[in-house]
């Protein structure tokens, strides 16, 4: 059995994500990542460079979702990759989130991406606010 389909098959979509988003302090959070760390997306006009930078996106993220889960899940040590579906601003929101690793696990890229086109531009007008980008 290929590593990719072992990992589907071993754990709820998403839940080694989740419990990395969820950490409660910075310091927590910031032990899953490189130091160069970058998530760049559709919802983001920039990347997102550092530990300290996704912190605050994910704090912001955190209550923007009425609903939010993860219905899909391969990968490898160096590569996952989530499907996510949910709910902002009271309409579907879907996409993907890919995650890249060093040789020691270290998470070195976030890849974060939605559909459809108009919850796209409604998320990214949203976290800008939230993060002082406007």
């Amino acid at each position: 059995m290929s590593e990719a389909i072992q990992s589907e098959q071993l754990q709820h979509p998403g839940e080694a994500w989740n419990e990395i988003v969820r950490r409660p302090t910075l310091e927590e959070f910031s032990r899953a990542f490189a130091s160069d760390v970058v998530l760049a997306g559709s919802v983001v006009r920039r990347p997102v460079v550092g530990a300290v930078s996704l912190w605050a996106f994910f704090q912001a993220t955190r209550d923007m979702y009425e609903r939010l889960g993860f219905t899909h899940e391969i990968g490898t040590n160096a590569r996952t990759c989530l499907e996510w579906e949910g709910v902002f601003a009271g309409k579907p929101v879907a996409g993907a989130t890919i995650i890249t690793r060093d040789d020691r696990g270290a998470i070195t890229s976030v890849g974060l991406y939605h559909r459809p086109f108009d919850q796209v531009v409604a998320f990214a007008e949203t976290i800008s606010r939230h993060l002082g980008w406007s």
